[in-house]
Order: C-alpha cells, then structure tokens, then sequence
C-alpha cells in the first residue's frame, strides 16, 4: 500500500481522496488529524514550532515521531517522557512516506506544512459539503443546519426542534455556496477570539443583533461571512424570535462542532481497558 504514496512535488490537494482506501495511517497519526481540523491558520506556527524541536525552521522524520509519541500517550493517559527515535513505536505510514519520502531524509518546511493543514481542512468540508449538496453548487438552510450540529451534544429530539425551526422560517430558499460555508467554518475554529467578545456583551447585559455578530466575526477572525449565512445562523439560534442570538446555546453548539466529537473520543479509554469498559456498558444495557 505505501507504494501507491503520490510525491510531495504533485502537490495534491485532495490527498486523503487520492489515496481513498489504498493506505495506511497509525491511531496516533489519525489523532493529530483531528488535531489539525480543529485549529484556526494563527495555530499554523505554533504547531510548527511545537514540532520543531531543534529550531532550523524544518521538521525531520525524527521530530515528527517524537511528537505524533504525545498524542500516543495521551490517548493513552500515559506521561509522555521523550526519547530517542529508537526507543518510539514505529509503524511506517503513507503520512510518513508522504511527509518524509521513502528513506526518511525528506523534511518539511513551515510553507509546506502550512498547505498540508490548509488542505486538509478544505478536503474535510468539501467532503461534508458535497454529501449535502449532491453536485449542486448550494446546500440549502435546512441542510446548512444538520451540518451545525454534527457532533454536538444535542439528543436526536432537540436536533431535530431546531431543523424544524429553521424549516419553518425559511420562506425562500436561497441556498449557500461552498465559499460561504468554508468562510463559516473557518470562524468556528476561532471560537475563542469570538467567546472573548460575545462575554463583553454578556457583562454589559446586551444581546448581540446580525450586525453586531457579522462585525464581532471580522474584527476576531478578518472574514467577512455572507449575510444570508449571519441570517440563517440566526434563524438557527434565536429561538424567541426577536432577532438576537441565544449566546449560550450558539456557544455550546459551536464548540462541540469545532472539536468535531475529538474531545469526547479522548475521555473513552483504548485498548484493553476500552475493550473491558464496552462489554461492561453491553451487559448493563442487556439487562
């Protein structure tokens, strides 16, 4: 399977769709994917540098197990103590193959690594896009909502109150472009910008109208989102109808859509505890 790995130097930007099922990628590697899908382009460098360990502005083979070593051990509840490469679980990848090339010697810069986590989050959203849009340029508001709250904590009955609603307030369907669902979930995963003014309105005890939100999205993130998304958005989460948004419940949803499920998989043990931890749950259930 390694030997269908395409070269770095096509620069794909539909990589995972390339390979489909002729791959290979370790537990760790599908983690720190997660991982990826999560982060704003600010987080870019940081994760960069995290990988960087000796400072020469390139991440080698070596580096790069070491810290796919943590997410390990994390998912492992285990304290990650770092050595050398000899002393890590190596299993040869495509990732590895893809980043490192089939000796190992090829490294990666920041531009390179950039496009990688650029890449990836789009292939995810076009994927999740097109399962909606079923080869029309638009998804409808209905079909924007079910995408909102994938992931969330939400019950199926809840989930579906808030379908109902938004179905219900839209008079016209007008439909939304894969542009302006990408900017959208662009500004999920800065969230934490975003929570630090929708607090300012909450200590002054002010809602925040679809201007208000349109603006506080630009000055945290610099994306302009589409109006008819900002309206939708509000269809969704102004639930009294009086044109304000419901910060907590907008808040809370976001957040469990932003970690898409990742935080949620960390807390349930692997392996051989996960395993003794699933049959207690079956016989629970069984009796």
């Amino acid at each position: 399977m390694l030997a269908n790995t395409p070269s770095r130097r096509r620069k794909t930007k539909h990589l995972f769709r390339d390979i489909m099922d002729r791959g290979i990628l370790s537990y760790t590697e599908y983690l720190f994917l997660l991982c990826i899908l999560t982060k704003p382009k600010a987080g870019y460098e940081i994760a960069f540098k995290m990988f960087d360990r000796d400072g020469n502005k390139r991440i080698d083979r070596r580096e790069f197990l070491l810290m796919e070593e943590i997410f390990r051990k994390r998912a492992h509840d285990q304290s990650a103590v770092l050595g050398d490469e000899s002393e890590l679980l190596i299993q040869e990848t495509t990732l590895l193959r893809y980043f490192f090339g089939s000796r190992g010697n090829d490294t990666l810069d920041y531009d390179t690594f950039s496009s990688f986590m650029d890449n990836l989050q789009t292939e995810v959203l076009e994927l999740e896009f097109h399962e909606y849009s079923k080869g029309m340029p638009t998804i409808s508001e209905v079909e924007f909502a079910k995408v909102l709250f994938k992931y969330t904590y939400l019950d199926d009955d809840e989930r579906e109150d808030y379908i109902e609603m938004v179905r219900e307030r839209t008079q016209e369907e007008k439909g939304i472009t894969f542009d302006q669902f990408k900017d959208f979930f662009q500004f999920v995963n800065h969230l934490d910008d975003f929570e630090i003014v929708l607090r300012m309105y909450s200590f002054a005890d002010q809602p925040m109208s679809e201007d208000e939100f349109r603006r506080a999205v630009l000055v945290t993130t610099g994306l302009r989102l589409a109006d008819h998304v900002v309206h939708t958005v509000f269809q969704i989460f102004d639930t009294d109808g009086d044109g304000k948004l419901m910060q907590r419940e907008f808040m809370g949803v976001m957040k469990n859509r932003a970690h898409r499920g990742f935080r949620e998989h960390l807390k349930n043990p692997v392996g051989w505890s996960g395993f003794k931890a699933c049959v207690r749950n079956e016989l629970k259930q069984s009796q």
